[in-house]
Protein backbone atom coordinates (compact mmCIF):
# COMPACT_ATOMS: atom_id res chain seq x y z
CA UNK A 1 0.00 0.00 0.00
CA UNK A 2 2.94 2.72 0.78
CA UNK A 3 4.72 1.78 -2.45
CA UNK A 4 1.36 2.53 -3.93
CA UNK A 5 0.49 5.67 -2.42
CA UNK A 6 4.09 6.92 -3.07
CA UNK A 7 3.22 6.37 -7.03
CA UNK A 8 -0.56 8.04 -6.68
CA UNK A 9 1.20 10.99 -4.51
CA UNK A 10 3.50 12.68 -7.47
CA UNK A 11 0.65 11.74 -9.63
CA UNK A 12 -1.79 14.03 -8.29
CA UNK A 13 0.75 16.55 -7.24
CA UNK A 14 1.05 17.06 -11.09
CA UNK A 15 -2.68 17.04 -11.50
CA UNK A 16 -3.31 19.50 -9.56
CA UNK A 17 -0.18 21.65 -10.13
CA UNK A 18 -1.22 21.28 -13.95
CA UNK A 19 -4.80 22.65 -13.11
CA UNK A 20 -3.10 25.88 -11.42
CA UNK A 21 -1.20 26.56 -14.11
CA UNK A 22 -4.23 26.32 -16.29
CA UNK A 23 -6.49 28.43 -14.56
CA UNK A 24 -4.97 31.77 -15.59
CA UNK A 25 -4.94 30.61 -19.19
CA UNK A 26 -8.86 30.31 -19.24
CA UNK A 27 -9.38 33.70 -17.43
CA UNK A 28 -11.09 35.62 -19.75
CA UNK A 29 -11.86 33.29 -22.41
CA UNK A 30 -15.49 33.32 -22.00
CA UNK A 31 -18.46 35.28 -21.06
CA UNK A 32 -20.56 38.32 -22.29
CA UNK A 33 -17.52 40.72 -22.45
CA UNK A 34 -14.90 37.91 -23.69
CA UNK A 35 -12.69 39.47 -26.57
CA UNK A 36 -11.63 35.62 -27.17
CA UNK A 37 -15.18 34.30 -27.74
CA UNK A 38 -16.31 36.78 -31.06
CA UNK A 39 -19.63 37.18 -32.36
CA UNK A 40 -18.87 39.22 -35.54
CA UNK A 41 -15.73 39.34 -38.32
CA UNK A 42 -14.03 42.28 -36.68
CA UNK A 43 -13.91 40.73 -33.15
CA UNK A 44 -13.34 37.58 -35.07
CA UNK A 45 -10.15 39.45 -36.73
CA UNK A 46 -8.86 41.35 -33.07
CA UNK A 47 -9.33 37.57 -31.52
CA UNK A 48 -6.87 35.88 -34.63
CA UNK A 49 -4.45 39.22 -33.98
CA UNK A 50 -4.34 38.67 -29.94
CA UNK A 51 -3.81 34.73 -30.61
CA UNK A 52 -0.92 35.28 -32.79
CA UNK A 53 0.54 37.51 -30.13
CA UNK A 54 0.07 35.53 -27.30
CA UNK A 55 1.75 32.99 -29.73
CA UNK A 56 4.51 34.79 -30.61
CA UNK A 57 5.07 35.22 -27.00
CA UNK A 58 5.04 32.29 -25.63
CA UNK A 59 8.01 31.88 -28.65
CA UNK A 60 9.93 34.06 -27.26
CA UNK A 61 9.80 33.56 -23.82
CA UNK A 62 10.79 29.63 -24.26
CA UNK A 63 13.97 31.13 -26.30
CA UNK A 64 14.68 33.13 -23.28
CA UNK A 65 14.17 30.76 -21.29
CA UNK A 66 16.50 27.87 -23.21
CA UNK A 67 19.04 30.93 -23.51
CA UNK A 68 18.95 31.43 -19.87
CA UNK A 69 19.05 27.95 -18.77
CA UNK A 70 21.89 27.32 -21.22
CA UNK A 71 24.34 29.94 -19.74
CA UNK A 72 23.78 28.82 -16.40
CA UNK A 73 24.54 25.09 -17.53
CA UNK A 74 27.42 25.90 -19.88
CA UNK A 75 30.95 26.29 -18.46
CA UNK A 76 32.64 29.40 -18.28
CA UNK A 77 35.35 29.65 -21.08
CA UNK A 78 37.94 32.96 -20.85
CA UNK A 79 37.48 35.54 -23.72
CA UNK A 80 40.18 37.71 -24.68
CA UNK A 81 38.59 41.81 -25.24
CA UNK A 82 38.08 41.57 -28.62
CA UNK A 83 35.76 38.38 -28.34
CA UNK A 84 34.06 39.45 -25.81
CA UNK A 85 33.47 42.83 -27.63
CA UNK A 86 32.42 40.73 -30.57
CA UNK A 87 29.99 38.67 -28.43
CA UNK A 88 28.40 41.86 -26.66
CA UNK A 89 27.75 43.05 -30.45
CA UNK A 90 26.03 39.96 -31.51
CA UNK A 91 23.66 40.33 -28.69
CA UNK A 92 23.22 43.99 -29.42
CA UNK A 93 22.34 43.93 -32.56
CA UNK A 94 20.55 40.35 -32.50
CA UNK A 95 18.25 41.32 -29.65
CA UNK A 96 18.12 44.71 -29.88
CA UNK A 97 17.62 45.25 -33.57
CA UNK A 98 16.61 42.32 -35.05
CA UNK A 99 14.56 40.66 -32.66
CA UNK A 100 12.31 43.83 -32.17
CA UNK A 101 11.97 44.40 -35.50
CA UNK A 102 11.08 41.27 -36.64
CA UNK A 103 8.06 41.05 -34.10
CA UNK A 104 7.03 44.45 -34.94
CA UNK A 105 7.06 43.47 -38.83
CA UNK A 106 5.40 40.11 -37.63
CA UNK A 107 2.71 42.17 -35.80
CA UNK A 108 2.13 44.55 -37.93
CA UNK A 109 1.28 42.44 -40.36
CA UNK A 110 -1.20 40.87 -38.67
CA UNK A 111 -2.37 43.91 -37.66
CA UNK A 112 -3.15 46.39 -39.93
CA UNK A 113 -5.57 44.55 -41.78
CA UNK A 114 -7.72 43.89 -38.87
CA UNK A 115 -7.85 47.68 -37.74
CA UNK A 116 -8.86 48.34 -41.64
CA UNK A 117 -12.02 45.61 -41.52
CA UNK A 118 -13.33 48.41 -38.77
CA UNK A 119 -13.10 51.81 -40.68
CA UNK A 120 -16.11 52.82 -42.35
CA UNK A 121 -14.82 52.33 -46.46
CA UNK A 122 -16.99 52.04 -49.19
CA UNK A 123 -18.64 48.70 -49.80
CA UNK A 124 -20.83 46.96 -52.78
CA UNK A 125 -24.33 46.35 -52.44
CA UNK A 126 -25.82 47.21 -49.39
CA UNK A 127 -24.61 50.00 -47.52
CA UNK A 128 -24.00 49.65 -43.47
CA UNK A 129 -26.53 51.02 -41.29
CA UNK A 130 -25.10 54.32 -39.40
CA UNK A 131 -26.09 54.45 -36.22
CA UNK A 132 -24.90 57.66 -34.41
CA UNK A 133 -24.43 57.39 -30.30
CA UNK A 134 -23.39 60.30 -28.08
CA UNK A 135 -21.66 59.09 -24.81
CA UNK A 136 -23.17 60.82 -21.41
CA UNK A 137 -21.88 60.78 -17.67
CA UNK A 138 -23.10 58.16 -17.21
CA UNK A 139 -25.51 57.00 -19.97
CA UNK A 140 -25.56 56.28 -23.94
CA UNK A 141 -27.71 57.95 -26.28
CA UNK A 142 -28.48 56.18 -29.72
CA UNK A 143 -29.57 57.48 -32.86
CA UNK A 144 -30.61 55.79 -35.63
CA UNK A 145 -30.24 59.05 -37.98
CA UNK A 146 -31.85 58.13 -41.59
CA UNK A 147 -34.90 56.18 -39.37
CA UNK A 148 -35.39 59.06 -37.31
CA UNK A 149 -35.57 56.50 -34.08
CA UNK A 150 -33.60 57.67 -30.65
CA UNK A 151 -33.03 56.02 -27.48
CA UNK A 152 -30.95 54.91 -25.15
CA UNK A 153 -28.72 52.37 -23.04
CA UNK A 154 -28.96 49.75 -25.64
CA UNK A 155 -27.99 49.31 -28.88
CA UNK A 156 -29.71 46.71 -31.50
CA UNK A 157 -28.28 45.78 -35.02
CA UNK A 158 -29.07 43.39 -37.70
CA UNK A 159 -27.38 40.42 -38.23
CA UNK A 160 -25.03 40.31 -40.93
CA UNK A 161 -25.09 43.63 -42.15
CA UNK A 162 -22.20 46.49 -41.48
CA UNK A 163 -22.89 49.66 -39.43
CA UNK A 164 -21.01 51.95 -39.02
CA UNK A 165 -21.25 53.44 -35.36
CA UNK A 166 -20.44 57.46 -35.02
CA UNK A 167 -19.25 58.13 -31.48
CA UNK A 168 -18.89 61.49 -29.57
CA UNK A 169 -19.38 62.58 -26.17
CA UNK A 170 -21.50 65.48 -24.25
CA UNK A 171 -19.07 66.00 -21.46
CA UNK A 172 -15.44 63.92 -21.03
CA UNK A 173 -13.93 61.42 -22.46
CA UNK A 174 -15.71 57.99 -22.79
CA UNK A 175 -14.91 54.88 -25.17
CA UNK A 176 -17.32 52.75 -26.88
CA UNK A 177 -16.50 48.93 -26.82
CA UNK A 178 -18.89 45.97 -27.33
CA UNK A 179 -15.42 43.44 -26.88
CA UNK A 180 -17.86 40.55 -28.41
CA UNK A 181 -18.16 42.43 -31.89
CA UNK A 182 -15.01 44.50 -32.54
CA UNK A 183 -12.49 46.89 -31.48
CA UNK A 184 -13.16 50.03 -29.03
CA UNK A 185 -12.91 53.60 -29.97
CA UNK A 186 -12.93 56.87 -28.05
CA UNK A 187 -15.68 59.15 -28.13
CA UNK A 188 -14.38 62.55 -27.43
CA UNK A 189 -15.80 66.11 -27.38
CA UNK A 190 -16.14 67.99 -30.19
CA UNK A 191 -15.36 65.22 -32.76
CA UNK A 192 -16.65 62.59 -34.39
CA UNK A 193 -14.94 59.06 -35.13
CA UNK A 194 -16.15 56.06 -36.54
CA UNK A 195 -16.20 52.17 -36.47
CA UNK A 196 -17.66 49.56 -38.10
CA UNK A 197 -19.03 46.37 -36.42
CA UNK A 198 -21.04 43.27 -38.07
CA UNK A 199 -22.72 40.64 -35.63
CA UNK A 200 -22.56 37.33 -37.16
CA UNK A 201 -25.86 35.70 -35.19
CA UNK A 202 -28.29 36.94 -32.95
CA UNK A 203 -27.95 37.53 -29.55
CA UNK A 204 -27.09 39.56 -26.94
CA UNK A 205 -24.04 41.21 -25.88
CA UNK A 206 -22.68 43.48 -23.43
CA UNK A 207 -20.74 46.81 -24.05
CA UNK A 208 -19.06 49.00 -21.68
CA UNK A 209 -17.25 52.47 -21.44
CA UNK A 210 -13.70 51.20 -21.58
CA UNK A 211 -11.84 54.86 -20.82
CA UNK A 212 -12.27 56.07 -16.89
CA UNK A 213 -14.75 59.30 -17.18
CA UNK A 214 -16.11 59.38 -13.43
CA UNK A 215 -17.21 58.01 -10.20
CA UNK A 216 -19.92 55.81 -11.98
CA UNK A 217 -17.66 54.43 -14.98
CA UNK A 218 -17.94 50.92 -13.83
CA UNK A 219 -22.23 51.42 -14.50
CA UNK A 220 -21.90 52.58 -18.08
CA UNK A 221 -23.23 49.76 -19.32
CA UNK A 222 -24.82 49.23 -22.91
CA UNK A 223 -26.91 46.73 -23.95
CA UNK A 224 -26.10 44.99 -27.45
CA UNK A 225 -28.73 43.18 -29.04
CA UNK A 226 -28.62 41.66 -32.19
CA UNK A 227 -31.62 40.65 -34.55
CA UNK A 228 -32.52 38.82 -37.89
CA UNK A 229 -32.85 41.13 -40.64
CA UNK A 230 -36.95 41.01 -40.06
CA UNK A 231 -37.09 41.26 -36.62
CA UNK A 232 -34.81 44.11 -36.82
CA UNK A 233 -36.88 45.81 -39.39
CA UNK A 234 -40.20 45.33 -37.78
CA UNK A 235 -38.22 46.68 -34.36
CA UNK A 236 -37.49 50.18 -36.22
CA UNK A 237 -40.86 50.43 -37.53
CA UNK A 238 -42.61 49.58 -34.08
CA UNK A 239 -40.80 53.02 -33.02
CA UNK A 240 -41.36 55.35 -36.09
CA UNK A 241 -45.54 54.03 -36.36
CA UNK A 242 -46.18 53.84 -32.65
CA UNK A 243 -49.49 55.38 -31.35
CA UNK A 244 -49.48 58.56 -29.96
CA UNK A 245 -48.68 58.82 -26.29
CA UNK A 246 -50.57 60.26 -23.30
CA UNK A 247 -49.38 62.52 -20.85
CA UNK A 248 -49.28 60.46 -17.53
CA UNK A 249 -53.08 60.89 -15.66
CA UNK A 250 -53.57 63.14 -13.05
CA UNK A 251 -51.13 64.99 -10.53
CA UNK A 252 -48.51 61.84 -12.11
CA UNK A 253 -48.52 64.09 -15.46
CA UNK A 254 -48.37 67.36 -13.45
CA UNK A 255 -45.38 66.15 -11.86
CA UNK A 256 -43.63 64.21 -14.76
CA UNK A 257 -44.17 67.91 -16.94
CA UNK A 258 -42.38 69.87 -14.36
CA UNK A 259 -39.74 67.99 -13.42
CA UNK A 260 -38.93 65.06 -15.47
CA UNK A 261 -39.82 66.17 -18.60
CA UNK A 262 -37.37 68.92 -18.33
CA UNK A 263 -34.75 66.52 -18.85
CA UNK A 264 -35.72 63.39 -20.41
CA UNK A 265 -37.68 63.13 -23.71
CA UNK A 266 -41.09 61.10 -24.25
CA UNK A 267 -42.38 61.57 -27.48
CA UNK A 268 -45.56 63.85 -27.46
CA UNK A 269 -45.29 64.75 -24.36
CA UNK A 270 -41.79 66.43 -23.37
CA UNK A 271 -38.90 67.48 -25.20
CA UNK A 272 -35.69 67.33 -22.92
CA UNK A 273 -32.89 66.57 -24.39
CA UNK A 274 -30.48 66.45 -21.03
CA UNK A 275 -30.83 62.90 -20.00
CA UNK A 276 -32.50 59.25 -21.60
CA UNK A 277 -35.21 59.46 -24.15
CA UNK A 278 -37.62 57.45 -22.24
CA UNK A 279 -40.04 57.17 -25.60
CA UNK A 280 -39.38 53.13 -25.55
CA UNK A 281 -38.29 52.58 -21.74
CA UNK A 282 -40.75 49.58 -20.99
CA UNK A 283 -38.34 47.32 -23.92
CA UNK A 284 -35.17 48.22 -21.85
CA UNK A 285 -33.62 45.55 -19.72
CA UNK A 286 -32.16 47.54 -17.42
CA UNK A 287 -32.47 50.80 -15.88
CA UNK A 288 -29.56 53.05 -15.21
CA UNK A 289 -27.08 52.05 -18.26
CA UNK A 290 -26.90 48.50 -16.52
CA UNK A 291 -27.76 49.28 -12.54
CA UNK A 292 -30.64 47.57 -12.19
CA UNK A 293 -32.95 45.38 -14.03
CA UNK A 294 -36.30 46.88 -15.81
CA UNK A 295 -39.00 44.79 -14.35
CA UNK A 296 -42.22 46.06 -12.28
CA UNK A 297 -39.59 46.33 -8.40
CA UNK A 298 -36.84 47.47 -10.09
CA UNK A 299 -38.37 50.66 -11.72
CA UNK A 300 -40.22 51.56 -8.76
CA UNK A 301 -36.75 51.21 -6.09
CA UNK A 302 -34.36 53.38 -9.20
CA UNK A 303 -37.25 56.04 -8.63
CA UNK A 304 -37.17 55.89 -5.19
CA UNK A 305 -33.53 54.83 -4.75
CA UNK A 306 -31.35 56.15 -7.69
CA UNK A 307 -28.92 58.44 -6.02
CA UNK A 308 -28.09 55.47 -3.94
CA UNK A 309 -27.84 52.79 -6.76
CA UNK A 310 -26.04 55.18 -8.71
CA UNK A 311 -24.77 58.21 -6.66
CA UNK A 312 -23.74 61.60 -8.44
CA UNK A 313 -25.98 61.04 -11.71
CA UNK A 314 -27.78 63.99 -12.76
CA UNK A 315 -31.56 63.01 -11.50
CA UNK A 316 -32.72 64.78 -8.89
CA UNK A 317 -33.96 62.82 -5.56
CA UNK A 318 -37.81 62.44 -5.82
CA UNK A 319 -38.08 63.16 -1.61
CA UNK A 320 -40.71 65.46 -1.44
CA UNK A 321 -42.55 63.72 -3.97
CA UNK A 322 -45.69 61.78 -2.90
CA UNK A 323 -45.24 57.70 -2.62
CA UNK A 324 -48.66 57.53 -4.36
CA UNK A 325 -47.90 59.94 -7.18
CA UNK A 326 -44.62 57.87 -7.87
CA UNK A 327 -46.19 54.84 -8.42
CA UNK A 328 -48.53 56.65 -10.45
CA UNK A 329 -45.54 57.73 -12.81
CA UNK A 330 -44.40 54.29 -12.38
CA UNK A 331 -47.43 52.78 -13.95
CA UNK A 332 -47.33 55.36 -16.90
CA UNK A 333 -43.69 54.70 -17.46
CA UNK A 334 -44.10 50.78 -17.93
CA UNK A 335 -46.67 51.45 -20.81
CA UNK A 336 -43.87 53.54 -22.81
CA UNK A 337 -43.24 50.09 -25.24
CA UNK A 338 -44.33 50.68 -28.87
Amino acid sequence: MASVKQQTQPQALMKWTTLALAVPSLTACGGAQSALNPAGPMAQDVANVWWWMFGFAVLVWLAVATLWVYAMLRRSQPHSAEQAKRINRRWVIGGGIVLPSVSIAVLLAFGLPTGRSMLPLPVEGEQPLRIRIVGHQWWWEVRYPDQEVVTANQLVLPVGRPADIEVTSADVIHSFWVPRLGGKMDMIPGRTNVIRLEAAHAGAYRGQCSEFCGTQHAFMALHVEALETSDFAAWLERRQQRAAIRPAPGEAGAVFASRCGQCHRVAGVSDGNRAPDLTDLATRPTLGAGVIRNDHDGLRRWLREHQTLKHGNAMPRHDEVPDATLEQIAQWLETLSP
